[in-house]
């Protein structure tokens, strides 16, 4: 009985010197948790400014419709439409 407690306590021992030892594990769950945190951050940012950046870019893309840049020096002229 006194040998089997003895192995017991050996094993457990054992078991938390390695883990206080292992710590990129740790590390690496504490930066997968940071990306996570980020991602959601980002999506939820998209999610609430996404129709005003639709807007800004339809209306740039009106804007340069209608009002197209000079064209260079000898470059060829746009087609009226």
């Amino acid at each position: 009985m006194l040998s089997a407690l003895v192995s017991l306590q050996s094993a457990l021992a054992s078991a938390t010197d390695r883990l206080k030892r292992e710590e990129t594990g740790a590390a690496a769950v504490e930066y997968g948790l940071i990306i996570g945190f980020i991602a959601i951050a980002v999506i939820v940012a998209l999610v609430a400014l996404g129709p005003q950046i639709a807007s800004l870019f339809a209306d740039l893309s009106q804007s340069l419709t209608n009002n197209p840049v000079n064209p260079a020096p000898g470059a060829p002229a746009p087609a009226a439409g």
